[in-house]
Parts: structure tokens; C-alpha cells; sequence
């Protein structure tokens, strides 16, 4: 199934989704319970969603300016090419970069936007001068930083 075509779900599959996304560490006892059906039928729902790509992985939360990393900043940055060359260097150096949490393609004047994270603006600061406008085919970068966080990132409403 290819990644873009959407996967029919019914109304049990919607249940489970929106547990997991809740708790992905449910035991399969506990996601049935939740949803209503028995632990092998739950099991047999579970492990569909995650063949058809429906779920793609379970992972942690982590909270990181507890780890040392309360800065956060978006970065819009344009590329001095669209060469195929150009755009594959600069992809490939970005995946490099741990600082670097999100990344997208965009449409408009932007051609990426960046989701970045750092322990203060002395770090960000070497970041940005030092790695983020030598990639490949950087041409500008803008930055903004975040104050507040209003809503993070959340359930995908299903």
C-alpha cells in the first residue's frame, strides 16, 4: 500500500489509534479492554495498523529542557539552487545534525523549515555560524525563536 493512499479504518480501529496514542505502552490486555474487544482480535487489529503503516513506531516523549535543551527555534531556509546535486548534498548534511528535530519541505519563498533545539543562544549561535549556513547550498537563513509553547504536537485526530 503505497505510503500517501489512506487506510480504511472503522470505528474499532479509531478506538485503538487514539488509546495508543494516549499510552503506547498499553499491553494488549489493557488497549482491549479500552476499546472492547478481546486480547487475540485486539492483537490481530494492532499488528494491521502497523503492517499497513497506519502506525509507524512507538517511542518515548522526553521533555527537552529537562535534558538541557530549552531552546527552541524554527529556521526558514532558502537554498541558492534547486539543483538536483544541490538539493541531495543539502538533505544528506541535514540529516547530520542532531540539533536539528524536524524538518520540512516547503512551499513559497521558504525552502525548508526547520525545527532546532539547543541548550542556550551560545550554542544555537555556534550551530547556525558554524554548521547550519555551511551546508550545502545554504543561501539565508531566518530564525525564530520560541517563547511559549502553546499546543506541542499532538494526536493525529482520527
Amino acid at each position: 500500500m503505497a505510503r500517501s493512499t489512506p487506510f480504511a479504518l472503522d470505528a474499532t480501529d479509531r478506538r485503538i489509534l487514539r488509546a495508543l496514542q494516549r499510552d503506547g505502552r498499553l499491553s494488549i490486555v489493557a488497549l482491549a479492554e479500552q476499546v472492547g474487544l478481546s486480547a487475540s482480535p485486539c492483537q490481530r487489529r494492532v499488528k494491521r495498523l502497523e503492517e499497513a503503516g497506519a502506525i509507524r513506531g512507538y517511542r518515548a516523549e522526553l521533555d527537552a529542557a529537562r535534558l538541557g535543551l530549552p531552546l527552541q527555534a524554527f529556521v526558514q531556509v532558502r537554498l541558492d539552487s534547486h539543483a538536483e546535486e544541490v538539493v541531495e548534498r543539502f538533505h544528506k548534511a541535514l540529516l547530520a545534525l542532531p540539533e536539528v528535530l524536524a524538518a520540512y519541505t516547503l512551499s513559497g519563498e521558504t525552502d525548508y523549515l526547520l525545527q532546532v533545539l539547543a541548550p542556550d543562544m551560545e550554542a544555537f549561535g555556534e550551530f547556525a555560524t558554524r554548521r547550519l549556513l555551511r551546508l550545502p547550498g545554504v543561501k539565508e537563513t531566518r530564525t525564530s525563536f520560541v517563547l511559549a509553547t502553546l499546543k506541542p504536537p499532538g494526536e493525529v485526530p482520527v
